[in-house]
């Protein structure tokens, strides 16, 4: 029996020293900790989160509308801008026609009244259609922002020549390899847009083919983020930090975050000596792909203090005027 006991005991005594090992509050903040603001796809419409998957029409579930601004447009970027974003996240597909539009949908059938994938369309034809035919708030009773969306779909040179020294993160939807050849072709003639191309993430083929081509790209995927986080929750309690998580961006939902070894800011200076930032999303929930965001005042709350990284956020317009001490933009009206 004393053997035992001195078995828990010393067990007791190993998992308190790797609890005081690993504790975030063992080291302070970092010293340049300045929080940075992601807003995903603008200042847009949201939408009802439960149940979503790869084929879900967003539009046809948005909230009632509170202002008259759709997500991918340039007008919905310049808002997001002026209510204090860092850094906006846009989604491209190639065009038939070779040129980068800017539409978070593999077709154009859920927000527009068109028919078939993007990819499939030249851009003089997507740049015709009524991105805002689909939305609705009442299951299809209205289309409050149809007919107001025609010619609203850029491409995404439009955007950087709208929007000039502003930072923008490239989402690639598909897994097309030459994707990644298109945006370094994008960025090598056009050499002035390159600190504007903050960074891209999406499929692993045309994410890290970019990479490859684009110095200093911040890059990062879903495979990568699942290896980063399951291999560090098995090894981060020893202090190392596995491969998949240096030099990258970590993605970490506000409600994982308290369960990994070191946050908060122990697990930031490990990621900062590796080369690495961390991306705090919104809480993480089933079915969620993975886009919460940190979308209004009380899970902003939950942002440690001295947090330097970022803020992934589908509210900007909310989230970005109480970080930055800025006066909430003015924006159009709902329609």
């Amino acid at each position: 029996m004393k053997h035992r006991y001195w078995i828990l005991g010393l067990l007791g005594v190993f998992a308190a020293a790797v609890g005081v090992f690993n504790a975030g509050w063992r080291v302070g903040p970092p010293a340049d900790s300045e929080l940075r603001l992601i807003a995903h796809r603008g200042v847009h419409q949201t939408y009802s989160r439960e149940n979503l998957d790869n084929d879900t029409c967003t539009a046809e579930r948005i909230f009632e509308p509170t202002h008259g601004l759709l997500e991918n447009t340039l007008p919905s970027m310049e808002a997001a801008f002026a209510a204090g974003a860092d850094i906006v996240e846009l989604d491209v597909h190639p065009t038939t026609d070779g040129q980068f539009a800017v539409m978070h949908d593999w077709t154009v059938d859920c927000r527009t009244e068109g028919t078939g994938e993007t990819r499939s369309h030249d851009m003089k034809t997507l740049r015709a259609l009524d991105v805002g035919y689909g939305y609705t708030a009442d299951n299809g009773q209205t289309f409050p922002f149809r007919g107001k969306g025609v010619g609203l779909m850029p491409e995404l040179s439009e955007v950087m020549s709208a929007l000039p020294g502003q930072q923008f993160l490239i989402n690639f939807k598909s897994r097309e390899q030459r994707e990644g050849d298109m945006l370094a072709a994008f960025v090598a003639e056009h050499p002035d847009w390159r600190n504007s191309v903050w960074g891209a993430y999406g499929g692993d083929e045309p994410t890290y083919r970019a990479a490859e081509l684009i110095d200093g790209l911040n890059v990062w995927a879903r495979r990568g983020l699942v290896d980063c986080l399951t291999q560090y929750m098995g090894l981060g309690w020893t202090g190392f930090v596995p491969e998949a998580c240096r030099n990258t961006k970590v993605m970490l939902p506000i409600n994982v975050a308290p369960f990994i070894w070191g946050w908060p800011n122990l697990l930031q200076e490990r990621m900062a000596s590796v080369g690495s930032e961390i991306i705090l999303l919104g809480p993480f929930g089933v079915g969620d792909p993975g886009t919460a965001g940190i979308d209004d005042l009380e899970t902003l709350a939950q942002v440690p203090d001295g947090f330097g990284g970022y803020v992934w956020t589908n509210k900007i317009e909310v989230i970005g005027p109480v970080v930055k001490g800025l006066m909430p933009p003015e924006l159009p009206p709902a329609p």
